[in-house]
């Protein structure tokens, strides 16, 4: 946050030349000191809401230039409904997964469920604990904290993620994006592996003939952090996509019958 950490209030030079003194000279002088502080506040806050838009739009047009370019791309697993998982290593040795799959759910609903009722994922996502929205930049961009469920035995321990999202549209298409940030007032917490997460996207597109069902794309890039061997999670992470979109069309179904998918 170097915008935030270099703000500061220029010092006055009134008491370098200052005239002869007036009550209605120090009146003024009172008010000026006591409107500075919130003048000052108004600026932290405009900077820091300018970082986060700014993070957001940058994580999501880094995972697209990833899930949309052609090279490198191998199957990785293929379900019985049709959905497939691709996977990519990226430059440092990092693998990153694209699940692509068909939802009986427009792009309008899919995003309504997974960005602006975002804090009621627990409620059809088990391996959520909880979601909460931290601060919330105008209608396209917010800081989330969301924390993992408890595995069976807890062995690996329980993660957390400090995310901003940020998401957009073009056309007929949606796009979530999102990455891990920073904020002030949640530093890691005891108990939790901070994780990391993105840049990272979701692309939600209607069905040419079908514009009441998408095509769900979704790019996951984490890092999970702490002792876990790269090659167990590089076996996970698609595994979690899958259970993800399955979980998710439980919801769509839940929602309304007429989603059989």
């Amino acid at each position: 946050m170097a915008a935030l950490a270099a703000f500061g209030q220029e010092i006055s030079r009134h008491w370098q030349s200052r005239p002869a003194w007036s009550p209605e000279r120090w009146t003024r002088h009172q008010q000026d000191e006591k409107t500075a502080p919130a003048e000052q506040r108004t600026t932290a806050l405009a900077a820091e809401d300018v970082f986060y838009l700014r993070r957001g739009q940058e994580a999501l047009n880094e995972a697209l230039e990833i899930v949309e370019s052609k090279d490198g791309w191998k199957p990785e697993m293929a379900e019985k409904n049709g959905d497939v998982i691709y996977s990519k290593v990226l430059m440092g040795n990092r693998k990153v997964f694209r699940l692509e799959a068909e939802l009986d759910a427009s792009p309008e609903e899919l995003h309504d469920i997974l960005f602006v009722r975002v804090e009621e994922m627990h409620e059809w996502n088990p391996s959520i604990r909880r979601i909460r929205v931290l601060k919330h930049v105008g209608r396209n961009t917010m800081v989330t904290h969301e924390v993992s469920a408890e595995t069976a035995g807890n062995l690996i321990g329980q993660r957390d993620f400090l995310s901003v999202r940020h998401s957009s549209k073009s056309e007929s298409r949606v796009y979530l994006g999102g990455a891990a940030t920073q904020f002030e007032s949640l530093p890691p917490q005891p108990g939790f592996v901070r994780a990391e997460d993105g840049p990272t996207c979701i692309i939600l597109e209607p069905l040419q003939d079908h514009p009441d069902r998408t095509h769900f794309i979704w790019l996951l890039n984490m890092d999970v952090k702490g002792w876990l061997p790269q090659s167990l999670v590089n076996k996970a992470l698609p595994r979690a996509q899958a259970d993800f979109t399955k979980h998710l069309r439980l919801h769509l179904t839940a929602q309304n019958p007429e989603h059989r998918r």
